[in-house]
């Protein structure tokens, strides 16, 4: 095993995702591998990602890794770690899962138990490295193992370490599931915009550029957003109108019940997987 191997078990959009983060940041190419069961896969990985060293076997790539990144779906998440328990035991990797609604205290059981396990919620603008991910680390993850995971994921955009694992249900609901959200706002935008009669092109761009620079002019300001709303609304104004309506219908009290659903689901599906 070479502690500086880095090890995908996996080989969809996530796992892509950050191993061409990490190659565009200078990491070898030949120091990551990925097992892919695929042959397809394994073809379209080699030719996407040259140098990665592409493998058939999950344990093969357990066995020579000192970092093992488990990004697969979490519905085989306890069939693959299974799988690796006995070269994991033996080999003693750090482990790092960006499986969705999978608790560490499970990957570890099924993975033979006494690990170091980093649990990470990617959201989907990783594929573009403009990610926003949650990472929380057991017990047993030294700070030298946890400053390794936030870097794998840095490759694919921001990391946000938390204390509790708890808090990784509330990163799913927010930053996990939050594009989402972002979607349906620019989609009603849009819808809108067309309604009023403004060409479907027009309206996508002036939507979709409106979203970049709110979110560019929010980020370089240390203002709150309510202080950011109340610079582009004026007494008797149209944003003063929008927010009356929006206000009326409670869009707050809206969101929030979404949020808290979504955050109450990651729950859900943590205890269903701890079931089966």
């Amino acid at each position: 095993m070479s502690n500086d191997y880095i090890g995908f078990i996996g080989g969809g959009n996530m796992t892509r995702a950050i191993a061409a983060g990490l190659i565009e940041g200078k990491y070898p190419a030949e120091d990551l591998l990925i097992a892919e069961p695929a042959i397809e896969q394994r073809a379209a990985l080699a030719r996407d990602l040259p140098g990665v060293i592409i493998e058939e076997s999950n344990d093969d790539v357990a066995r020579r890794a000192g970092t093992v990144v488990l990004a697969v779906k979490p519905q085989v998440m306890r069939l693959v770690c299974e799988g690796i328990a006995g070269t994991v035991q033996r080999a003693r990797p750090l482990i790092v899962s960006v499986a969705a609604g999978i608790r560490s205290v499970d990957i570890d059981s099924w993975l033979g138990g006494g690990l170091a396990i980093v649990r990470v919620m990617p959201n989907q603008p990783a594929l573009l490295r403009l990610g926003a991910s949650g990472l929380y680390a057991n017990e047993v993850t030294s700070e030298e193992q946890k400053k390794r995971a936030t870097g794998i994921m840095a490759a694919v955009g921001h990391v946000v370490s938390v204390d509790s694992e708890a808090d990784i249900d509330s990163v799913t609901a927010i930053s996990g599931t939050g594009p989402a959200y972002f979607y349906l706002l620019i989609d009603m935008m849009i819808k809108s915009a067309q309604g009023f009669g403004l060409d479907p092109q027009a309206a996508r761009i002036l939507t979709i550029e409106t979203a970049k620079g709110a979110a560019a002019i929010a980020d370089a300001e240390d203002e709150t957003m309510q202080s950011l709303i109340e610079r582009v609304r004026s007494p008797g104004g149209t944003t003063t109108a929008a927010f009356e309506s929006l206000e009326d219908d409670r869009v707050r009290d809206i969101f929030a019940r979404a949020f808290e659903a979504a955050r109450d689901r990651a729950v859900a599906l943590a205890d269903e997987a701890n079931r089966d």
